[in-house]
């Protein structure tokens, strides 16, 4: 195996790491941010929705850079603003500064998601079989690192803004350690070597005014400028054909990272609530949710190379549909604890499905379609929660888990949208290379 390439899958799980990392830091440290800045928990959450839109704009910038300017300058530098910025919300001492700090990480956040997954996708078409699910596996390690860190560092009297600090400071130093080992841009298969840029749609359309007959009578010119026409026609309803696919993989993703919101802030609630549990026996609901979570990721890959990513997102998300209905109907703690781990582990593989999909739909704008998949994704994982809060104005908690059945019944459904997914494996080389 070409020691570059596996150079560059290792960098691309530093990197990954690196952003759980620094967005665990955050999470971990809220309770200290909220009680500094002396706000309430309703303040907190307005200022939070400014986290997630920060991000949003920072995936939208990021996307087209990364396409435009190359994973290996785009990933460091987004890597290394969002190390820098993670220590701005610890030293916010009022709502405003606060408001500022959160906008800047967010957004720096999410330029690192997004040219972090920009650059696995390169990453998974050069091995030429799946990889993302493992590098999504990873971004969970970081935020079980900043967990721990930050554990230890509170129980040895470290300043919470001293431990931001020696996060975001260590985090950079890894992330300019790592710069080299990443692919410079996207790998070209053999065809589009021969072809041109665009993998050959293009040129396919072109090839008949270099080809024998360009050489021929008039008539033939015009023949080959006809051709021309329908050529670059028959481009343009591709390109048409991709950007609409890719908007219906965002709506998949909104839908499934949608319900993993949810997950994230009511699991607990549900079994203290409904059910009755202590608190924390209540806070094990997460903690099967997320390690459900991490170990589908790690076992994805392996799914996906033997039954395809379709059969993933199809499955996994009617496995999801089948534990959020358990935990919706289930009376008993033990139905709770198994419909939760069942979610965790049916949308493991939704969402790197969702993203190589994206971008191997078009390797050119991989990065600005991630970002377009990623981004409406996140716009759902923000909503979750607030949708399943005001749900409850209406009907009981558990009942409002219903409406997180219809979406992964839904996305079930939609999996088809996969099927004219391309072989990430470049033509002409075997799909094992990499093994």
């Amino acid at each position: 195996m070409d020691r570059s390439l596996l150079g560059a899958r290792v960098a691309t799980y530093v990197y990954f790491v690196l952003c759980g990392t620094l967005m665990g830091a955050w999470v971990v440290h809220i309770p200290v941010a909220e009680e500094r800045v002396g706000i309430s928990h309703a303040t907190l959450g307005g200022l939070l929705v400014l986290l997630g839109l920060g991000a949003f704009a920072g995936m939208q910038l990021a996307g087209p850079l990364t396409d435009r300017l190359g994973a290996r300058v785009v990933v460091p530098a987004t890597a290394v603003l969002c190390g820098a910025s993670l220590v701005l919300p610890g030293l916010a001492d009022g709502p405003w500064s606060l408001a500022g700090a959160l906008l800047v990480f967010g957004a720096c956040n999410g330029a690192l998601d997004v040219s972090m997954n920009a650059h696995a996708v390169y990453v998974e078409k050069a091995y030429g079989r799946p990889v993302m699910s493992g590098f999504h596996a990873t971004f969970s390690v970081g935020g079980v690192i900043a967990a721990l860190v930050a554990a230890g560092a509170t129980r040895a009297g470290v300043d919470p803004v001293a431990t931001m600090a020696a996060i975001g400071g260590v985090s950079i130093v890894v992330a300019l350690a790592s710069v080299r080992a990443l692919m410079p841009a996207a790998p070209v298969s053999p065809a589009a070597e021969e072809g041109g840029e665009g993998g050959g749609i293009e040129a396919s359309g072109l090839a008949a005014s270099v080809g024998p007959a360009a050489e021929g009578s008039g008539d033939d010119r015009e023949f080959d400028v006809s051709g021309d026409v329908k050529g670059a026609s028959r481009a343009s309803a591709v390109r048409r054909g991709t950007q609409r696919r890719v908007w219906l993989l965002a709506v998949l993703a909104l839908m499934v990272m949608l319900c993993e919101g949810a997950a994230n802030d009511w699991s607990a609630l549900h079994l203290r609530d409904v059910l009755g549990a202590s608190t924390s026996t209540a806070a094990f609901a997460y903690g099967t949710f997320a390690a459900a979570m991490t170990v589908g990721r790690l076992l994805a890959d392996r799914l996906v190379a033997r039954f395809g990513s379709m059969a993933v997102l199809r499955h996994g998300a009617a496995a999801a549909a089948a534990g959020i209905t358990l935990v919706a109907l289930g009376p008993w703690m033990w139905a709770a604890f198994a419909g939760w781990a069942l979610f965790g582990l049916g949308l493991s593989g939704t969402v790197p499905q969702l993203f190589s999909a994206a971008g191997h739909a078009d390797p050119a704008a991989a990065g600005a379609n991630v970002s377009r998949v990623a981004g409406l994704g996140y716009v759902g994982m923000l909503a979750g929660p607030a949708v399943i809060g005001w749900l409850t104005h209406v009907v009981d908690l558990n009942h409002t888990f219903l409406l997180l059945t219809l979406l992964c019944v839904t996305t079930a459904v939609g999996a088809g949208v996969l099927r004219a997914e391309p072989d990430p494996a470049p033509r002409g080389e075997p799909a094992g290379v990499g093994h």
